[in-house]
């Protein structure tokens, strides 16, 4: 009986020996089936994990960003404030914790920071979400605060004169007739790897 020429294994050398040393043999497709069984085991079961690692590094970013608000509570409401030192106000406040929690840079102010990003319905927001307030004036096409969303209804912001870094309830009667709305900034959704972050 002739030789046979040795199968194509491609991914596994190319046209080099077969698997398992069967060398110019109809038996080399039938052993090298359990090794491309492996292979593909092993592939499905990275991708399982690179989802399970992206998940995680999502979590990881938000608490992040939770972690480090959380531990600017009480520091002092200043108007143009962007440092613990100085003190914040809520912009300022909102871009401290994402560029030194996550290396994200927001825009300067509320109003532009309500332009960029993902519009979020209030069921669908997550910790690190920016929630957008209409405080009063018309100015900055009528938003004029930003906090952080903590969840259950909470968020984290720098509130006005005379106070400080604190929690407060979307629920709270005068937050809640001056709600806009959220977004999900574009630089999370770029560490996220889109809307679902």
């Amino acid at each position: 009986m002739p030789a046979l020429a040795s199968p194509n294994l491609a991914g596994f050398g190319g046209n080099a020996a077969p698997a398992f040393g069967v060398e110019h043999s109809v038996l080399a497709p039938v052993a090298a089936a359990p090794v491309v069984a492996e292979v593909a085991k092993a592939t499905e079961g990275q991708a399982e994990g690179d989802a399970d690692m992206q998940v995680d590094n999502i979590s990881d970013l938000r608490k992040s960003l939770i972690d480090l608000a959380m531990n600017l509570r009480n520091v002092r409401y200043v108007r143009g404030g962007k440092s613990p030192s100085t003190g914040f106000d809520c912009s300022g406040f909102v871009r401290y914790v994402f560029a030194h929690a996550i290396g994200v840079q927001l825009p300067a102010n509320s109003a532009s920071q309500f332009l960029d990003g993902l519009k979020v319905n209030r069921a669908d927001m997550k910790p690190g979400d920016l929630v957008f307030f209409h405080t009063g004036g018309r100015r900055h096409g009528g938003i004029s605060h930003v906090g952080i969303y903590i969840s259950n209804g909470q968020f984290i912001h720098a509130p006005t004169y005379g106070k400080r870094v604190q929690i407060s309830s979307l629920d709270e009667a005068y937050w809640a007739k001056r709600f806009v709305g959220a977004k999900r900034p574009d630089g999370m959704l770029a560490l996220t790897g889109g809307g679902n972050g």
